[in-house]
């Protein structure tokens, strides 16, 4: 197993922001706040899976071909080289957990099939 993410790791990227808030060998949690009109790429991985608990506002998850409205206190389970995406339609930020689990864990793990910032 490898895990690239290290605890206090952060980012800023056009939607909003992530922090890794503990990570070992077979896990990474990440605090994940998108802001209002924030969407990320609609994107897979190879080698992981996620659990979102979305945990503050109110937010459109896209599964497969299924956009699903989130709120606080609602979770979601996204299994390996399944399309997903998270978008932010409120006027408010939406903060989520997002557990990662699996064999390889790395942002260099990301497929990306539409995003709107034009990211490769």
């Amino acid at each position: 197993m490898t895990n690239t993410y290290k605890r206090g790791d952060k980012d800023t990227r056009p939607w909003g922001t992530w922090e890794v808030l503990d990570s070992d060998a077979n896990f990474c949690v990440k605090r994940i706040k998108v802001i209002s009109g924030g969407i990320l790429s609609l994107q897979s991985h190879n080698f992981r899976s996620e659990h979102w608990i979305i945990v503050k506002g109110e937010a459109i998850v896209t599964l497969g071909e299924e956009k699903l409205p989130k709120k606080a206190n609602e979770s979601i389970y996204i299994p390996v080289t399944v399309k997903h995406r998270i978008q932010n339609n409120s006027a408010s930020d939406v903060e989520f957990i997002e557990i990662q689990t699996g064999e390889k864990l790395d942002e260099n793990d990301i497929i990306r099939y539409e995003d709107v910032y034009n990211r490769a």
